[in-house]
């Protein structure tokens, strides 16, 4: 059949058949992209069966404000992987989440900003020569933890928890086995290295005896998810709301693609106003029940683009499919049975990954870097960012907060290229 017929499967208009058919293509796309949905409570300390709630209310959120025409699915942003670690063990789980609720509303208001100014706002706070190197800071941050990780230890190296050699057998079977798939998997399998990765590492943790399926056995089947209300904090706040800076500018990357597959124009119709508003909407709700930031997810769009499958009612099925899940409590507990290694090689990866993303944000921007200008933003970024700089306001009182890391390296990008003189045409 040719795939310029119209028909439920293909159209880019909701069209929903309520037949097994259909309920299994939105399974299909939810499977595609379970490996790093879970991947991100797993790594932060979050609960997986909440991150499969909210990514599904979050989903729906994105297609109500978007008038259901955008065939994406929205789960758990890897950008913020670092500050939730950070924050989970400075701030807790409820301090966290109010970090990550306000970095929602900054979507919400770069949408307003758009929707008032138009695109070029936008690339004119937050060009290049900031959001690259505020991207590499990310992935460069959480790479000791990695290590840490992939060598059977607890993130920050205090406690060893697998013993080093048998730590890196585990993770180095997760690491190549994720590189393999996605360089060489084919169809539907290329689009999820990470699940296959962790099933790898998990296959070879169960030969080792390195899996107790004690607390899964004690797990009830049905369980409301275990939601965390956020609780107010300035210092989270400060910390986490520049992040977004990072995922906001990947936003129009993911819609752009999507718009290429579909031989349609999102940021018209509905209006990239329109898809960042559902994106930060969904951000926020996610935040206030204890789950992840959400973002489109590019292995998804993958699954569109292989199965020529446009129609968005494909993903209310995968988002209630989500939802549905997140109610099976041994779900969430067999999820967090995979041992420490296994995600400590798919860390390796990761991290270097969302690295490269920033770097390739410089280079694709084209810009000269040996400029002083665009020297010094860049620089001041990654120093402050990766060499522990850190501003403390307050002298001690209960309204002190301490802002580094990401948040710092964020905030600084933008000021620096607001006050610096010297912008070429380009970024005015």
């Amino acid at each position: 059949m040719s795939t310029n017929t119209v028909t439920p499967e293909n159209t880019d208009k909701p069209v929903y058949d309520f037949n097994v058919k259909q309920s299994l293509l939105g399974a299909q796309m939810l499977f595609v992209a379970f490996g790093a949905l879970v991947l991100v409570p797993l790594l932060t300390g979050l609960n997986p069966n909440v991150a499969l709630f909210t990514a599904g209310v979050g989903t729906l959120i994105f297609q109500l404000i978007t008038k259901g025409r955008v065939p994406v699915f929205l789960a758990s942003s890897f950008a913020f992987i670092a500050p939730i670690i950070y924050g989970v063990n400075t701030w807790g789980i409820p301090g966290t989440m109010c970090g990550l609720a306000a970095a929602g509303v900054v979507y919400i208001i770069l949408s307003l900003l758009i929707r008032w100014q138009g695109v070029e706002i936008v690339k004119k706070i937050l060009p290049p020569v900031v959001t690259g190197p505020v991207i590499m800071v990310i992935g460069l941050i959480l790479a000791p933890v990695a290590v840490f990780m992939a060598r059977g230890m607890s993130g920050d190296g205090s406690i060893v928890i697998v013993p080093e050699k048998t730590a890196l057998i585990v993770s180095m079977i997760s690491l190549v086995v994720t590189v393999l798939v996605s360089l060489l998997g084919k169809g539907v399998i290329k689009l999820i290295p990470i699940l296959c990765g962790i099933i790898a590492g998990y296959t070879i943790s169960l030969f080792l005896g390195l899996v107790d399926f004690s607390k899964v056995a004690q797990a009830p089947w049905i369980a409301i998810p275990d939601f965390t209300m956020p609780a107010w904090n300035l210092e989270a706040i400060f910390f986490i709301v520049p992040v977004a800076i990072a995922p906001a500018i990947e936003h129009f990357g993911d819609v752009l693609a999507i718009g290429s597959i579909t031989g349609k124009n999102y940021l018209e119709d509905p209006g990239i106003h329109r898809t960042m508003m559902g994106d930060g909407i969904a951000t926020s709700v996610a935040s206030m029940l204890g789950g992840p930031p959400n973002t489109t997810y590019s292995e998804v769009t993958g699954a569109v683009a292989l199965t020529k499958i446009y129609n968005p009612a494909i993903m209310t099925w995968a988002a209630c499919f989500a939802i549905a899940l997140a109610f099976v409590g041994k779900v969430g507990t067999l999820l967090q049975t995979i041992p420490v290694p296994v995600m400590g090689g798919i860390m390796l990866l990761l991290f270097g990954a969302i690295t490269v993303v920033g770097l390739n944000t410089l280079v694709k921007a084209g810009d000269d870097l040996m400029e002083p200008r665009n020297l010094t933003i860049v620089s001041l970024i990654l120093v402050f960012g990766l060499g522990g700089m850190v501003f403390t306001t307050g002298g001690g009182s209960a309204s002190e907060f301490t802002i580094k890391g990401i948040g710092l390296a964020g905030i600084l990008g933008v000021f620096l290229n607001l006050v610096l003189p010297g912008k070429k045409k380009s970024e005015e």
